[in-house]
């Protein structure tokens, strides 16, 4: 059984998503059988390439919030990531254009280690002191996940290199509905949007490996980023919503 997960490394909730579901994929009994496959999804495609803004900036001019306030929403997304066991640096980080990291995961997925570098994507922006949208960085980083140093240069000076497929994974996130990140498509069959508990997790594979109906599942820190790039955590936490 296949589960397809639409993401963008810039998203906290598709950072802690990931963990919370690898946490309910230890749990599922039939995870041996569970292929897994990540998918593009900018949250800022029409950002200059090179064109960063810190964070805590870009949340308080998008939410017309005081840089306080901003900061504020920074530390509740850092409180949720540390309860799930990942380091979180809620200062000092930047925001900008995800396009060629997206492209370099479609190169590491050709070589069966898009999993290896998204994981240290992940880790690079949101816990080490360090930009992923500084391109030797992201070639360190593809090289520490097991790529070739010169082939992950020339796919980064190549803006064609893997754009298509990258644009085929967007296009398609559209598709199938999806209007924020993390969104998860299991089987082609089933959909779990949001940074959902562990547990739901579990139950969603469990139901879909046994073809069942899924009901709608809810409760717990459902929080996602939507299309817009809008992270804002919400009054509420939003219940996930499970379609066949």
């Amino acid at each position: 059984m296949r589960v397809e997960i639409w993401s963008d490394i810039v998203c906290p909730w598709c950072y802690i998503g990931k963990a919370r579901f690898e946490e309910g994929l230890k749990a599922f009994a039939h995870r041996d059988e569970i292929e897994v496959v990540h998918r593009s999804f900018e949250l800022d495609p029409d950002r200059a390439t090179r064109d960063t803004v810190p964070v805590v900036d870009m949340l308080a001019k998008k939410y017309g919030r005081t840089r306080e306030e901003a900061q504020a929403m920074e530390e509740h997304v850092a409180s949720t990531a540390r309860s799930a066991g990942l380091e979180y640096r809620s200062e000092g980080r930047d925001h900008g254009n995800t396009f060629d990291m997206h492209r370099l995961l479609h190169l590491a997925k050709a070589h069966g280690l898009q999993d290896e570098l998204l994981a240290l994507l992940y880790r690079a922006n949101f816990a080490e002191e360090t930009s992923v949208f500084d391109p030797e960085v992201l070639v360190a980083l593809a090289v520490r996940a097991g790529l070739d140093e010169q082939e992950a240069r020339r796919v980064l000076d190549d803006e064609a290199a893997y754009a298509d497929d990258v644009r085929a994974d967007e296009r398609e996130a559209a598709e199938l509905g999806a209007t924020g990140v993390p969104f998860f498509v299991i089987d082609r069959r089933y959909g779990v949007s949001g940074g959902q508990p562990a547990e739901l997790f579990t139950q969603a594979l469990e139901q879909a490996w046994q073809g069942r109906a899924i009901t709608p599942l809810g409760g717990g820190d459902a929080a996602a980023c939507d299309a817009d790039g809008a992270c804002e955590v919400p009054a509420a936490a939003a219940g996930a919503t499970v379609n066949s």
